[in-house]
């Protein structure tokens, strides 16, 4: 007979959204700073910004993670950031949740 171990924990909901709104804020923020250097104009709505088909360096998400570290209280690796970088905000997003769920839950296996 096996035995399974019951799942570890995800985050808990307040601080799943207090990621995702600072790593929004972050991505549209480089978005909006590199748009002004090279003169692309972009969508008013931070919105439609997110949604937007835009090249997001991985370099730039690697250190937008530092600004996630002080919620989750540790250091986030550079491996959950895709090699290549994102297409969109929203792509940067629906990749790094997951991943930084999953070193939440190797690093503290239980909701805060």
């Amino acid at each position: 007979m096996t035995t399974t171990a019951p799942p570890a924990p995800a985050l808990a909901p307040s601080l799943a959204a207090a990621i995702e709104a600072c790593l929004r804020a972050e991505l549209i923020e480089a978005i909006k700073v590199e748009a002004s250097i090279k003169g692309v104009s972009l969508p008013a709505a931070p919105a439609d910004i997110a949604k937007a088909a835009v090249s997001i360096d991985s370099l730039v998400v690697v250190s937008i993670l530092c600004a996630v570290e002080p919620i989750v209280g540790f250091e986030l690796p550079e491996s959950v950031v895709r090699a290549g970088g994102y297409v969109s905000v929203e792509s940067a997003l629906g990749h790094l949740l997951p991943a930084i769920e999953k070193q939440w839950i190797k690093r503290k296996g239980a909701k805060p």
